[in-house]
């Protein structure tokens, strides 16, 4: 089954859990945000990829000009251990985590969630792979992925019991665009998929083909 099978499973269990009045304010805003263009300002394929250095929950430093100097990176932008659609995607990026590294490649993962909050999340979720904080989503706004959510969207948010400033440890009310990069050991983007709707994401054969496209474009 695909990410995005799985994703439309999920939906047709759980439609009944949100409001109706509640769901049509959450698709107007993702409307609003596709019909901005906002993803013309997110980094795209023959972009350089902005270096960075984030830490694990744990403290432990990333950089991905490190990554890169032992071969091509898989980066995950998600928005939150709060969102079911970014917990589909985490465990569907676990499931390629070997074959990704058969390519001699690594993938990480990025959220504007505070250490304490990931390290909860991670505890229950032991992925393979590394999930790095971005505090204030600096990182994420350097490759173009932030914006605001609407006043009408904070309210259903906070009426869901969904509380950003608890979980990012500020009032900005900002999340990234979900985005998934796959960055070559040159630093360019040769892969990725960045989309306004958030219940959109890579899939996991997408991006072990342009591993693949990648490889045989290094090594030839």
């Amino acid at each position: 089954m695909s990410l995005q099978e799985t994703i439309r499973e999920w939906q047709q269990e759980n439609a009944g859990r949100i409001p109706e009045e509640k769901r049509a304010i959450m698709q107007e805003a993702t409307e609003g945000l596709i019909e901005s263009g906002i993803t013309e300002q997110a980094l795209a394929v023959g972009d350089e990829a902005p270096d960075f250095v984030l830490s694990t929950p744990q403290d432990h430093p990333v950089s991905l000009s490190a990554l890169l100097a032992e071969g091509p990176v898989v980066l995950n932008f998600f928005r939150g251990a709060w969102c079911p659609y970014c917990n589909m995607e985490l465990k569907a990026l676990d499931a390629i985590v070997p074959a990704v590294r058969a390519r001699g490649a690594e993938l990480v993962s990025i959220s504007p969630n505070l250490p304490e909050k990931s390290a909860a999340f991670l505890a229950e979720n032991p992925f393979s792979f590394d999930v790095l904080c971005d505090p204030d989503n600096q990182v994420a706004r350097t490759y173009g992925l932030v914006f605001s959510l609407p006043e009408s969207l904070i309210a259903v948010y906070r009426d869901l019991g969904i509380d950003l400033p608890a979980f990012d440890g500020n009032d900005r009310w900002e999340l990234p665009m979900p985005a998934t990069y796959i960055v070559g050991q040159d630093g360019r983007i040769a892969g990725g998929f960045v989309h306004a709707d958030y219940t959109r994401r890579m899939e996991p054969a997408d991006i072990l083909s342009t591993l693949a496209s990648l490889d045989s474009t290094e090594t030839s």
